[in-house]
């Protein structure tokens, strides 16, 4: 059994146009995905994704010198995690004295956790 198909040569798309209609859309705005692209980022790394469950766990702020020996990094390692935490958001700090104190920003992973669920 024979079967008559009409094809159509194949034209080449012009940049940018779509070879289809997309079928779903981003939930989220361009802003936000940045902002919570910024925190996965900080925590993409073994290092800081332990020093932020060893601050979410402790009742207060914890000073560097307590987390240095929790780790097998120098201490300006140390720092330099704890300073990418810093930037995205995600820990603070205050100073007491010689020392700095860290902790985990109340509210700081909401956002993407709330939007990961």
């Amino acid at each position: 059994m024979a079967v008559d198909l009409e094809l159509t040569p194949k034209r080449k798309r012009a940049a940018g146009e779509r070879c289809c209609e997309p079928i779903v859309y981003p939930d989220v705005e361009r802003e936000h995905a940045e902002r919570m692209a910024q925190v996965a980022k900080a925590l993409g790394d073994p290092i800081r994704l332990a020093l932020v469950d060893v601050l979410r766990r402790h009742a207060g702020k914890v000073c560097v010198c307590e987390l240095v020996p929790l780790f097998d990094v120098s201490q300006p390692t140390l720092s330099h995690h704890l300073s990418k935490l810093r930037a995205a958001g995600i820990v603070d700090s205050e100073r007491r004295g010689l020392w700095a104190y860290y902790y985990v920003r109340p509210g700081a992973l909401h956002e993407l956790s709330e939007w990961l669920r």
